[in-house]
């Protein structure tokens, strides 16, 4: 695969919130540097927006070599079989949700390298049939009452030893940023557990089989630890030449 075939979906819930103006000024901060880094790292990024609808995410990512699903609101209740009313509860955008699903149930029928993000863990955690937690309460993960930029915390991550993510990150403990009130709880199938909070709560999941990995937390955040997101990109950049040569293996073969 050459460096100018290498098609980067980024995909986020929204583009417009104009309920939340400072949320949103901040999600762009995010989602903008995941776009900077993967252009970095040589990918043509496309940047999408999953609540046009799942067929017309499925049709923009058709021909992309790897995706990655950002950080946004909470996903609908219905699509983990539970209700709302719960603390702390975000707008819902069950367009999106539905849509960025389908894209997880497409990457690993197709084998396409994808890493979630915050909301991108727990869309490929429901997506195969996982439950959240619904709310954390107060504590490490999330600041509450200051300016949305400041919401992240810091706190160490615990990380299973010969994951993907371990060697990704290069140790069996990183310090991460993170705010989110909701975590995995029911993991979902085929998926392992490869990090943990010091609390017991999931901060990292991979896939059994497919090239699916997926954080907790913000490497994109402007104060994330350096190289953090660079690595997790190279993952998909060295899984995403693999599967192009494994399709052109079987047509050779044929």
């Amino acid at each position: 695969m050459s460096p100018a075939s290498r098609t980067l979906a980024v995909v986020e819930a929204t583009r417009l919130r104009g309920h939340d103006p400072e949320y949103h000024a901040y999600v762009q901060v995010l989602v903008g540097g995941v776009v900077r880094a993967a252009e970095a790292d040589g990918w043509t990024v496309t940047r999408l927006a999953a609540d046009e609808g799942t067929d017309a995410l499925l049709a923009a990512t058709e021909r992309a070599d790897a995706a990655v699903i950002v950080g946004g609101e909470d996903i609908a209740p219905r699509f983990y079989g539970a209700s709302g009313g719960y603390p702390h509860e975000s707008l819902h955008r069950e367009t999106a949700d539905a849509a960025q699903l389908a894209l997880v149930h497409r990457a690993i029928e197709r084998g396409m390298p994808l890493l979630g993000i915050c909301r991108g863990l727990q869309i490929v955690n429901v997506a195969l049939g996982g439950t959240l937690v619904q709310d954390l309460g107060d504590g490490d993960h999330v600041r509450r009452g200051v300016p949305i930029p400041e919401v992240l915390t810091t706190h160490p991550v615990l990380l299973e030893p010969g994951s993907r993510v371990e060697e990704l990150l290069g140790g069996p403990v990183v310090s991460v940023r993170s705010a989110h009130h909701q975590a995995v709880d029911v993991v979902g199938e085929a998926l392992v557990v490869t990090g943990r909070a010091p609390d017991g709560h999931v901060e990292a999941i991979e896939h059994e089989s497919a090239p699916i990995l997926a954080v907790q937390w913000h490497p994109e955040d402007p104060g994330a630890p350096a190289g953090q997101l660079a690595a997790l990109l190279g993952s998909l950049r060295s899984r995403a030449r693999a599967a192009v040569g494994a399709v052109a293996a079987v047509a050779t073969a044929a």
